[in-house]
């Protein structure tokens, strides 16, 4: 009997996310675009690791629905899951690239005080992204 295996991409993913295009683009369109940003990584990050068997929620129903019913909770939640789900991708996938919910924590929140943390994050976060993408487009699974 014919065994049926994925080799290749099921479609290519963005891989040109990055700081400078997330912050310029953020401030034309007057912060639209962290929604595009998040719900491409969102969307890109259930096709990427759909073998663990989770899936994380699409970045624009936790941001108007969860995020605001939850008082804010729900952003930590979310954040969280995902840099942790890209992270043990990264790892799966063999991919020398260290990112992981302790970024979220370390950069994003307690990185505020110095200003200049979620910068970083956003950074880390991108480029984990987009690694991710790449391996993904030219491995698949």
């Amino acid at each position: 009997q014919p065994q049926y295996q994925q080799y290749g991409a099921v479609r290519s993913l963005n891989t040109s996310r990055g700081l400078l295009k997330y912050i310029l683009l953020n401030i034309i369109t007057l912060g639209i675009y962290s929604l595009v940003f998040f719900s491409g990584i969102s969307e890109d990050i259930n096709v990427i690791a759909r073998m663990d068997g989770k899936k994380t929620m699409h970045y624009c129903l936790m941001f108007f629905i969860i995020g605001p019913l939850t008082l804010g909770i729900g952003y930590l939640v979310w954040y969280h899951n995902i840099s942790s789900r890209m992270g043990n991708e990264l790892i799966r996938r063999g991919i020398m690239y260290q990112f992981g919910a302790v970024d979220f924590w370390l950069w994003y929140i307690l990185g505020s005080f110095i200003l200049i943390g979620p910068f970083v994050y956003i950074h880390k976060l991108a480029k984990a992204s987009a690694l991710l993408a790449i391996d993904y487009n030219t491995k698949g699974n």
